[in-house]
């Protein structure tokens, strides 16, 4: 079977500690409800600098400057024994700072909603232009003009209703609501949306430009963040995607955005793969931009406990699906895990349907799985919280199953976790931990010979939404490529084919005559 293959990989981190502090839903819901809390006074204290994030160890493994299982090394806590001297840049993608990132959104920003102050416009401008990715952008020609002065800045927060944006303790902008009266276009929805395009953008960008994919070659892509946009008569229309292949230069592409809460983007790499494999398009990119919304989200518990708050980065990513060339890993259309509407909720019956149902439909064992790659958030940030270590949790589970179906003894089941496990490294927004942090890596690895098979696994609540209370996932198995390529008949050769068939027929009817 010709499978699609993994071209390529992009990740990208957004250091955004004032966007944790004012439009984090934990700071947000604190301030409405106990303005004067012990929380808030101290929260603004333990705020990370760029320097620091740009050090943490998880950090540098998810844009490619270290490998998970160095983390395995490093003492804990990573925030106080990280290496010194990393750098923003990355194999994969980068670390943006905020400042520059500002000036991002008002470069994606499609309707002119977002308005700075003119001296940071200035300096935004300068530093954007200088970025490797995105200084050729033409959009960044929207910093030129459009500033405002601080006095009309605070008038349309003040006054009208924008929501502010703030850098260093300042507020050096602001985004205007987009409709007078619907809260679907309201100030701060449209801040959040415009967060989650900007980030998509800049990991589009940084997968552009590092894996050597051109912008006109892509013909479609899959947008599977957790936010949504639309207005008050679709609330969750869409499109991101195509929103954002505009702004990288993608004239070629259409597109449209899948959603399945943290699950999404397993899913889109499924959809991405089958449409490949069908031969509808060539190159297709599955992303996603982070979430503004879940900034913060645990920082009370670090607080608590006298850690940074480590939910101050925006995550993204992009990966590029293209046809089997012989080369690059191949993802195994026909060993797709999924969680039927009936397979349960418990974690043995979650396990089965989307870890084992899939190898078992094709005789292959567990432990021909090098690696797997579940929920991959950072213990550093759950464990303070209650939740414990997610990743951990799932290589377990998956081991002592493989106990009970005779794929391990059960004095190997750490030994197994260790094996095919490794730290997680991702930040806890949703949807960009859940699998596909490792994809990149996986590539590599098996590009390297150093593992043959790594299975990614997306799982989701589908319960938050309150619209049924149903758990979901879905898996896909990246392999090794054979080198062996299928390869079609064009039109011509069939042409030939006939051509032949129709004289060697027309011989036989001579010869009986």
């Amino acid at each position: 079977m010709n499978f699609p293959v993994i071209k390529g990989a992009g990740y990208a981190l957004i250091h955004a500690p004032q966007m944790a502090l004012h439009y984090g839903t934990t700071p947000v819901t604190e301030r409405s409800t106990n303005p004067d809390s012990e929380y808030l006074e101290k929260l603004p204290g333990h705020l990370r600098s760029f320097t620091d994030a740009v050090m943490y160890a998880p950090n540098q493994v998810y844009i490619g400057n270290s490998l998970p299982d160095e983390l395995k090394e490093l003492p804990r806590p990573w925030y106080e024994n990280s290496p010194q001297g990393a750098e923003r840049d990355g194999k994969f993608g980068e670390m943006m700072p905020e400042d520059e990132f500002i000036g991002l959104l008002k470069v994606v920003d499609a309707f002119d909603l977002v308005l700075l102050e003119e001296s940071f416009q200035r300096s935004v401008k300068s530093k954007l232009a200088e970025h490797p990715a995105v200084g050729d952008l033409k959009l960044l020609s929207k910093l030129d003009s459009g500033s405002v002065d601080e006095e009309d800045l605070a008038n349309f927060v003040d006054e009208k209703g924008a929501a502010p944006i703030y850098y260093d303790g300042k507020v050096v902008g602001c985004v205007k609501r987009a409709h007078e009266f619907d809260p679907a276009l309201s100030a701060g929805v449209m801040l959040e949306n415009l967060v989650s395009k900007a980030s998509a953008s800049l990991v589009l960008m940084l997968l552009l430009e590092k894996s050597g994919l051109q912008a006109e070659d892509v013909d479609y892509i899959i947008e599977c963040s957790e936010e949504a946009c639309g207005d008050m008569n679709q609330r969750g229309g869409g499109n991101f995607a195509k929103a954002i292949g505009e702004i990288c230069g993608c004239a070629n592409a259409t597109g449209s955005d899948t959603r399945g809460f943290c699950a999404a983007p397993s899913h889109a790499l499924v959809e991405a793969a089958a449409l490949v494999q069908s031969g509808i398009f060539k190159n297709v990119v599955v992303l996603a931009g982070g979430s503004s919304a879940k900034l913060a989200m645990n920082s009370r518990d670090h607080i608590k406990k006298g850690m940074p708050v480590l939910e101050d980065m925006i995550g993204a990513f992009a990966v590029h699906i293209g046809e089997n060339d012989g080369v690059n890993p191949v993802i195994r259309t026909d060993m797709i895990g999924r969680h039927k509407i009936a397979s349960g909720a418990s974690p043995q019956a979650v396990i089965q349907a989307i870890v084992y149902d899939p190898l078992e439909q094709v005789g292959m064992e567990i432990t021909e799985i090098d690696r797997f790659s579940p929920e991959m958030q950072n213990p550093e940030i759950t464990e303070p919280a209650g939740a414990g270590d997610v990743p951990n949790a799932n290589y377990k589970m998956i081991a002592a199953l493989g106990v009970k179906k005779g794929a391990f003894k059960r004095q190997e089941l750490l030994k197994a976790v260790d094996e095919f496990g490794m730290p997680g490294f991702a930040p806890t927004q949703g949807h960009i931990p859940s699998g596909v942090p490792f994809v990149g890596f996986a590539r590599e690895m098996i590009l390297e010979q150093k593992i043959k098979r790594a299975m990614i696994i997306g799982k989701g609540s589908l319960f938050l939404g309150r619209i049924t209370d149903l758990f979901d996932g879905i898996s896909l198995i990246i392999e090794q490529n054979t080198g062996k390529v299928e390869t079609g008949l064009d039109k011509e050769e069939i042409r030939q084919m006939v051509a032949e068939a129709m004289r060697d027929f027309a011989k036989t009817i001579v010869g009986e005559k």
